[in-house]
């Protein structure tokens, strides 16, 4: 059973302003985090998703030579956070058994929280989350059995509804605040830095 990752950063960051994933943040665009940390965790494939402005996201990211490392486009993402979800779904080879949603614009999730994710799906849950005392944390591990559903979603929603409700669900909590620091607008950003 194989292990991947989806960076979803098809988005135009409208809440942002435009252009979040292509924003500086540590002298590197925020995209740059988001792809880094998926691929040091323990996958064996990274599918980064894009869509608007989809070349210089693509410029953002670089010559990165790690094999592992694939972007593919979702020619719908004016739909919503599903259409990354579904083209990375879609992109997933034929074995993979389980696969980890980071979003491109949560540059401090701790690659390593993701194993524990895996390793519980592995085990038999069909999915695997993290649970902040202040909401819903990343990343979130998918197993084989849900990518069928994945690739129902619609709208500009993720696929947290999938798991609600669900006793074959293994849920961890977490107090690490980097679980659950997005950017949505400019001054987060800053805040990142304090």
């Amino acid at each position: 059973m194989t292990r991947h990752a989806l960076v979803l950063a098809g988005g135009a960051g409208r809440r942002f302003g435009g252009g979040k994933l292509l924003a500086d943040w540590r002298g590197r665009p925020l995209i740059v985090w988001s792809v880094e940390t998926a691929l040091a965790a323990a996958v064996d494939d990274v599918v980064v998703v894009v869509g608007c402005r989809a070349d210089e996201v693509r410029a953002a990211i670089g010559a990165r030579t790690d094999p592992r490392l694939r972007l593919v486009q979702a020619p719908d993402w004016a739909e919503g956070l599903s259409a990354s979800l579904r083209a990375g779904v879609a992109a997933l080879p034929h074995d993979a058994g389980s696969l980890a949603i980071f979003l491109g614009d949560m540059p401090l999730v701790d690659p390593a929280s993701a194993a524990p994710l895996f390793e519980a799906v592995e085990a038999g849950a069909v999915a695997a989350r993290l649970d902040h005392t202040e909401g819903p944390a990343h990343p979130v591990v998918f197993g084989r059995a849900l990518f069928a559903d994945l690739l129902q979603t619609r709208g500009d929603r993720g696929a947290r509804a999938l798991l609600a409700g669900r006793g074959d669900v293994a849920a961890f909590g977490t107090t690490d605040d980097r679980a659950i620091f997005d950017v949505d607008h400019p001054e987060d950003l800053a805040r990142a830095l304090e």
